[in-house]
């Protein structure tokens, strides 16, 4: 970490060593990461050809430098400017290997209208032959300059002349150009505007492009539809333009009625299925305070389907309401087949709700979103250790003192342009926002803080900054907070903690797990948390029972018999059997498992359930199954390892287990039971869209139509993010690319 010392001290070789050496570090595993998203298309052309390496000093073994390696031809060259190598080394043809495709040129229109010979005109009054070849001349230029750059046509000679002055300004160089099309096309009145497609061609594009605005659901409003100039590109193209009315009518119903069907089939071919739901949090996408809760169906073959959107009126909803609204999308999904819905699984704070439908419907499980226990934990530790409260007010208090006091405003934004090269302000959460509560804005804060220390440091050693600190306590205070080492540990110690439970919780909502890895994540965390309080020095007692006490708070029987039922969770013993893994229960949770099993079973069959329970445990799988399940293959997105047969566990329960009869039904519709609510994401565009026709019956329906025909079409790609997402991702990248080629760093010459 950097620095805390108030007066600028040469640092002694080894601490200057391992500073360069993590610079060299990280320097490497930023481009490693920006070719990486660049392979998936979120990048820069070049880096298909380009490949960092890290070359290391031969005597220490260390690292000393980053490089650039062409792919193609194998020379390598200094990394502090990839595009510019890219620019002299590929574009212009420095590298034997890489060959460039031009692109053709465009076609030459007809000569403007200024270069055609005039009608006879029956005008008696005279006008000198040199003034009007001046004036032909001087149209053609002109209109040549303009026209080149719109498009309409290419001159294929360079006249002489000067610029023509025309009344209207420049302005009239467009409705010279457009006239100048015009003759074109009366002397060819049979020319094609664009391509000639036939009708099967026109269909299958119309419906390509009505699908795609199904599916960004309001991130384009029908009025766009109408634009002038989109139906001037729908035209170029040779396509009839869309009205908005057909859009939103007859082709919304067929589009709608189809993906309603094909979720209907898919849902009747399954014996059973989970229900999930989620949105209860308050989204305030329109004048109140609206929950546009989202539900799906989680079907056994591992995916899923949209059901609909119900929207739950302003402010937060009652714990009976939600058990209303949760068992009314049940029903309207099983009919009369209640057994069929294995249990839910729901996001926020309707565990209530969750506990009376599972009391009153015993065959059900249901479950609250994982995602939203682990960020629950920040905020216990953001109520319940003082380490949180203390480094948040003191960052507070730092933040508001800097963008508030006009000359340390003013030294900061200096500073930071001088060493981050972009200026701007710590970001504050705003003065209503409840930091225990939302967290995020109190972590983008400590992010700030903690990535200007060097800027602060320079801040508070300026002469400017000395003389405010005579009058002012306050600025005496943040200087004292600026040069403690034990403050920038302890932000450092809280912001590490809120990165390693946000990033666990980021990665369980993108791999979406199910309930039987429920338990070995939370053994997962719990010794991460442990690793971080060895790191920075907390007290062990206090951080674990906090996490226990969010641990228990969560907890569910089904997490337990889950992890016994699931063959991926096998464990090997001594005699080369493969077996449940009781041993890493607890006493209480392995009661918990005998008592779940018993009640998901039928009353005559519970105690076969558990008499088989018993043969399981001693007996396990055949090794061969066993490890077939648990195969694991290496993901080509992520790199990282994953299943390579997810629907193994249900399969074999199935198949190979089938004299297990009793506990295999239990099984079955156990372990397949998601983890995580995360579903279909809708944007904000797609959210107000919802809000500003909830009072209309006709629009609500046809924002409700919408809504489901984009839903099934993304959990048809299995894309569980949403447009805001994916371009608040790109922006990021383009911005750390930025970074990485402007970084620049003192390397040894290329080999």
């Amino acid at each position: 970490m950097a620095s805390t010392s108030s007066t600028p001290s040469d640092p002694s070789i080894s601490i200057h060593d391992d500073t360069a050496i993590r610079a060299v570090n990280k320097r490497y595993e930023g481009l490693v990461t920006v070719k990486t998203k660049a392979i998936k298309g979120k990048g820069a052309w070049y880096w298909a050809h380009l490949d960092p390496i890290l070359m290391k000093n031969p005597d220490t073994n260390l690292p000393k430098a980053v490089k650039l390696k062409c792919c193609l031809c194998e020379a390598v060259f200094s990394a502090s400017n990839p595009s510019r190598t890219a620019t002299e080394h590929l574009k212009k043809g420095t590298c034997p290997n890489f060959v460039s495709v031009s692109r053709p040129n465009s076609a030459i229109s007809p000569l403007p209208i200024s270069s055609l010979p005039s009608p006879p005109s029956n005008n008696n009054r005279k006008r000198s032959p040199q003034i009007g070849t001046a004036l032909k001349s001087l149209a053609l230029v002109e209109s040549n300059k303009y026209c080149d750059q719109v498009g309409y046509f290419n001159s294929g000679f360079t006249p002489k002349g000067q610029d023509l002055v025309l009344s209207g300004g420049k302005d009239d160089l467009g409705a010279l150009a457009m006239l100048e099309d015009s003759v074109k096309r009366l002397k060819s009145p049979k020319a094609s505007p664009g391509p000639l497609l036939n009708k099967d061609q026109i269909d299958s594009a119309l419906e390509l492009l009505s699908d795609w605005f199904y599916e960004v659901c309001g991130s384009v409003s029908f009025s766009s539809l109408e634009h002038p100039t989109f139906r001037a590109f729908l035209n170029q193209v040779g396509l009839p333009c869309l009205s908005r009315r057909e859009l939103s009518g007859a082709r919304l119903e067929n589009r709608f009625y189809e993906a309603k069907s094909e979720v209907e089939a898919r849902i009747r071919d399954a014996m059973f299925f989970q229900v999930a739901c989620n949105g209860w949090k308050s989204n305030k996408c329109c004048s109140g305070e609206d929950n546009l809760v989202k539900f799906g169906v989680n079907l056994p073959n591992g995916t899923s389907v949209f059901h609909k959107a119900v929207m739950t009126g302003g402010g937060t909803a009652s714990s009976k309401y939600a058990e209303e609204i949760m068992w009314g999308a049940v029903t309207g999904i099983c009919g009369s087949g209640l057994q069929r819905c294995a249990g839910i699984v729901s996001d926020k704070y309707k565990a209530e709700a969750l506990r009376n439908l599972e009391i009153q419907y015993p065959w059900m499980v249901n479950i609250s979103c994982q995602v939203q226990g682990f960020v629950s934990l920040i905020k216990d530790f953001s109520k319940e250790l003082q380490l949180f409260r203390t480094v948040i007010e003191n960052c507070l208090k730092l933040a508001n003192f800097v963008n508030n006091a006009s000359q340390v405003r003013s030294s900061f934004q200096k500073y930071r342009m001088q060493e981050l090269d972009y200026t701007g302000l710590l970001r504050v959460p705003w003065c209503k926002c409840d930091c225990v509560k939302d967290f995020a804005p109190v972590y983008a804060m400590l992010e700030d803080v903690l990535s200007c220390v060097r800027v602060l440091q320079m801040v508070i050693l300026d002469e400017s900054y000395k003389l405010i600190c005579v009058e002012d306590p306050v600025a005496r205070e943040v200087s004292g907070m600026i040069q403690s080492e034990d403050f920038w540990n302890d932000l450092e110690a809280v912001y590490s903690l809120m990165k390693l439970i946000r990033g666990m919780a980021q990665e369980i909502e993108t791999e979406r797990p199910l309930i039987g890895e429920c338990l070995p994540l939370w053994q997962e965390l719990k010794a991460k948390v442990k690793e971080w309080g060895a790191r920075f020095n907390i007290a062990e007692g206090q951080v674990e029972k906090i996490v226990e006490k969010r641990f228990r708070k969560n907890y569910h029987p089904a997490w337990s018999a889950a992890f016994i039922l699931d063959p991926r969770y096998l464990m090997r013993d001594t005699s080369g059997k493969y077996l449940p893994p009781f041993k890493c229960l607890t006493h209480e949770q392995e009661k918990d498992v005998d008592k779940l099993i018993t009640r998901l079973a039928s009353r005559e069959e519970a105690h076969v359930a558990l008499m088989e329970l018993m043969k399981w445990r001693s007996e396990g799988m055949d090794p061969l199954y066993a490890q077939a399940v648990q195969v694991k293959q290496r993901d080509p997105l992520t790199g990282k390892m994953k299943i390579a047969n997810p629907q193994g566990s249900r399969l074999v329960w199935e198949t190979c287990l089938s004299e297990y009869k009793t506990l295999g039904k239990v099984a079955v519709r156990l372990i397949f039971l998601h983890a995580t609510s995360s579903g279909f994401k809708c944007n904000w565009s797609c959210m107000k869209w919802f809000c500003i026709h909830r009072n209309s019956r006709v629009g609500l329906e046809r924002a409700q139509k919408m809504i489901f025909v984009a839903a099934h079409a993304k959990l048809e790609k299995r894309d569980f993010s949403n447009e805001e997402e994916k371009d608040g991702e790109l922006f990021r990248m383009v911005g750390c690319e930025d970074d990485m080629l402007n970084e620049v760093f003192v390397e040894a010459p290329s080999v």
